[in-house]
């Protein structure tokens, strides 16, 4: 039995190590935004990349692609037509950066139920009915699940967390760093079936295929571990959130402009809520018509809902549902009285946007400069087949590899895109030392997505920037990498001890995916 000496040992033992790890967070945040100006920094780094191209390709640096055999070859971006690809390129770079489109959609729709007052409303509907010690949980599980809507849950529930603590008198970057956490380090995370399940599956299946050519991995493949980690994770990154994160922050100093209004709804505020929940309901109803049943209307091209038109665009759904709603909403409580009114609303929350588009623009020649080069897919392969070769046993393999996988993502961003390297050469591994796609795939979820959150290679990296930037105006990249920093690392903790815990009970990973694999007979 523990004394009450043994316990307080242990409490002023884990005090010190909290001040000790405030500390170190302190000194990366310093570091980091010691760092130039974040477009400077990807200007910086997209540049470096046109010299490390240079290097490698006079160095002849090569891989081989397991998944067709082909070699890879480093491309000098500084040759003729290196430069010619570079100048013809540019353009292109910056509008086919895949977040760019996005989020200015969804800000439009978004705008308008800003600027309406039905978000406001809204918020202060949710602090009335959530007890405030549940609201980080909340906000972290509603983050983790919003990848059903794929990356939705970026450009919405991380901005409205950060409103959500102001309006209850928290400091709002904290609110949005709990989300982050959700959203992104919590990615591959969900109790339901997101885009991210169907898409993995696609490549897991045709990376078994080189053992066994009637092997399927299902989308449902890692549906029993996603589901317990969504709510381990969870309540994991509430700790981080309360204990970490935001005693480094203390209190907001709110201006004026940052005030939000914590009053009771007014009965004509109540009464738009109303129209705006009979509608929901409404849609609702009328999606689940076009989408449920066999060969609905909105079913997908192999009639599976995951590949319907409503989950592919998502993005244009936000934006009709959202701008509908602030629309209805806006003229119940006479906030809208014309059309003018609506787009002066959608403009507002565009000209936010202005330091993401010049961070994105430098960013998106980064990522394209490494793409062309082919130095993020050596380094992969490479990586790849060093872990290949070590022959260790399961339990340590898997660690070994959720690091591999933690590591690499910090490299790519795409998580499709890194599995169509890595799966032709660890599926096949893995399943010649008897164990499954299915567990394969799932550990390799854990390492890509923990590290999102203090990876610049993710996409929306820019973003959350200039939403943090919105409460701090010197906020960096040292500052984001810093402040979620804990997150990764506790992520990485607990998701990978439930993986090992998973592997000593024998769970299977999914329905009819077990960890272990036995070939044929």
């Amino acid at each position: 039995m523990f004394q009450s000496t043994d316990i307080y040992l242990f409490l002023c033992l884990m005090k010190k190590h909290l001040k000790f790890i405030n500390k170190f967070l302190v000194l990366v945040e310093k570091g980091g935004n010691a760092l130039p100006h974040p477009a400077t920094l990807f200007a910086i780094f997209a540049f470096i990349i046109l010299v490390f191209s240079f290097v490698a390709y006079h160095f002849g640096w090569s891989a081989t692609n397991p998944a067709d055999g082909s070699i890879v070859k480093s491309v000098n971006l500084l040759s003729k037509q290196g430069i010619h690809n570079i100048l013809t390129d540019l353009v292109v770079n910056f509008t086919s950066f895949a977040p760019l489109g996005i989020v200015i959609v969804a800000m439009l729709g978004i705008g308008v139920a800003e600027d309406s007052g039905l978000i406001n409303a809204t918020i202060r509907l949710i602090i009335a009915s959530t007890p405030k010690k549940l609201i980080t949980f909340v906000i972290i599980f509603t983050g983790v699940m919003s990848n059903i809507a794929s990356d939705a849950g970026h450009v919405l529930i991380i901005p409205l967390a950060g409103i959500i603590f102001l309006s209850i008198g928290r400091h709002p970057v904290v609110g949005m760093a709990a989300a982050f956490a959700g959203v992104s380090g919590g990615y591959s995370a969900n109790m339901l079936l997101g885009t991210l399940d169907p898409l993995l599956a696609g490549l897991s299946t045709e990376a078994a295929h080189i053992v066994n050519s009637a092997y399927d991995v299902n989308p449902t493949a890692n549906y029993y571990f996603m589901s317990v980690s969504a709510v381990v994770l969870s309540f994991a990154g509430t700790w981080v959130t309360e204990k970490i994160v935001a005693p480094r922050f203390g209190k907001y100093k709110q201006d004026s402009k940052d005030k939000v209004n914590l009053d009771k709804l007014t009965e004509i505020e109540r009464k738009g809520i109303k129209r705006v929940a009979i509608l929901s309901v409404l849609s609702l109803i009328l999606i689940l018509v076009t989408v449920v049943p066999e060969n609905s209307f909105f079913r997908g091209d192999d009639g599976s809902v995951l590949g319907s038109p409503l989950i592919k665009g998502v993005i244009a759904l936000l934006f009709i549902f959202a701008s509908v709603m602030g629309i209805v909403y806006g003229f119940t409580t006479k906030k809208y009285t014309s059309d003018a009114d609506v787009m002066n609303g959608m403009s507002e929350s565009v000209k936010t946007l202005g330091t993401y588009i010049v961070l994105v623009f430098f960013a998106a020649q980064f990522v394209a400069f490494f793409k062309m080069s082919n130095l993020g897919i050596i380094f992969a392969i490479k990586g790849a087949n060093a872990i290949q070769s070590t022959g260790i046993g399961l339990i340590p393999l898997t660690l070994l590899f959720i690091a591999f996988s933690a590591s690499i993502n910090l490299l790519m961003g795409s998580a499709s895109a890194k599995w169509a390297i890595m799966a032709p050469v660890f599926i096949p591994m893995f399943m010649l030392v008897g164990y499954s796609p299915e567990f394969t795939q799932a550990v390799y979820r854990i390492g890509d997505s923990a590290t999102n959150i203090i990876s610049p290679m993710l996409s929306f990296f820019p973003l959350i920037i200039a939403f943090v930037q919105k409460y701090d105006k010197k906020a960096g990249i040292g500052t984001i990498v810093a402040t979620m920093l804990p997150y990764s690392i506790v992520f990485l903790f607990v998701w990978t001890l439930l993986m090992v815990v998973w592997i000593i009970l024998g769970l299977p990973v999914g329905p009819g995916a077990d960890i272990y694999y036995s070939p044929p007979v």
